[in-house]
């Protein structure tokens, strides 16, 4: 546990005796932990939260810092790009939040925020063609939604502040702060709990738009996203699946419930080589065994066969 997150653990005692985080699944094995009570060896999940507080205190040059060293092993997360794009345009320099909000976009799609900004963005350059394409996706957004998706008045809102952006000449600065920038830990924390909780009754898509909010709060913290793998992984998902296993390992090399699942992974794609490697990567991870190990080797010796 870091030092960070050790004065909140107290306050999240209660909390977790309460919500059995173990999830029921085929595989068995559990992570033990709210997210802000678990970290890697390096802690994006705590650098993410550092760039938040910054963007807070108007501190952008602190926020790129913090948003820059979370990009760095997980170059391809939404939340994290759009944030960092934040801090781009808190300094001025409109152009990286540029290239920022569109990495942001490219991984999510529907991350309204992050077309709002894009597009306004884009006309405080000049670029109009570009904001103009940006509304487009908006508005098709909102055609998807029909004023009943739970971004709804999200959606409305960016339309109506493109179209001002549109309007008005460009300017030097964008002045922002969307409600992303505000996700709570604690909020994170019971978005995080109530997604194992969803995950044990095998409701794997209302499980997914919990980790995506906790995901808002903490960045790139391998249990949420080794736990978005598991959730596509069962929605046959696989290349997304295989995505967020890849991430979570990014953030954390050790990460032993996503080795495990990676490894499952590979075997239900037939890959035996694959998941084989990763067994002997949790053997050496689990010096004197861990149930992860075991759980993998059974998965391999009930379906796997032997490599030719």
């Amino acid at each position: 546990m870091t030092a960070t997150f050790a004065l909140r653990a107290a306050a999240l005692t209660a909390l977790l005796t309460t919500a059995s985080i173990a999830v029921a699944n085929s595989s068995g094995g559990s992570m033990s932990s709210a997210p802000s009570m678990s970290a890697p060896e390096f802690d994006a999940a705590a650098e993410y939260r550092a760039g938040i507080d910054a963007l807070k205190a108007s501190r952008f040059a602190d926020a790129k810092k913090s948003f820059g060293k979370v990009l760095g092993v997980a170059p391809t997360d939404a939340n994290a790009n759009f944030l960092a794009g934040l801090a781009d345009a808190g300094l001025n320099d409109l152009k990286s939040a540029a290239r920022h909000y569109e990495r942001a976009t490219k991984s999510n799609g529907k991350m309204v925020e992050a077309h709002q900004e894009l597009a306004v963005t884009y006309a405080k350059l000049g670029q109009r063609d570009k904001a103009q394409a940006e509304l487009v996706k908006l508005q098709k957004l909102e055609t998807d939604c029909k004023g009943t998706c739970e971004s709804a008045q999200s959606i409305k809102d960016a339309i109506t502040a493109v179209q001002a952006a549109l309007a008005a000449p460009p300017q030097a600065r964008l002045e922002t702060s969307p409600p992303l920038l505000f996700a709570s830990a604690a909020g994170g924390d019971h978005a995080y709990l109530e997604a194992v909780g969803l995950i044990n009754e095998h409701r794997y898509p209302e499980a997914i738009a919990s980790l995506e909010r906790a995901e808002t709060a903490f960045g790139a913290h391998p249990d949420i996203l080794t736990y978005l793998g598991f959730a596509n992984r069962k929605l046959h998902r696989y290349d997304l699946a295989e995505h967020y296993y890849r991430a979570a390992l990014a953030a954390e090399p050790k990460h032993k419930q996503a080795t495990e699942y990676y490894g499952e992974l590979m075997v239900e794609r037939g890959n035996i080589v694959g998941a084989k490697a990763l067994l002997a990567k949790l053997d050496g991870i689990c010096t004197f065994g861990c149930f992860e190990a075991e759980e993998l080797r059974q998965w391999i010796a009930a379906k796997g066969k032997p490599a030719s």
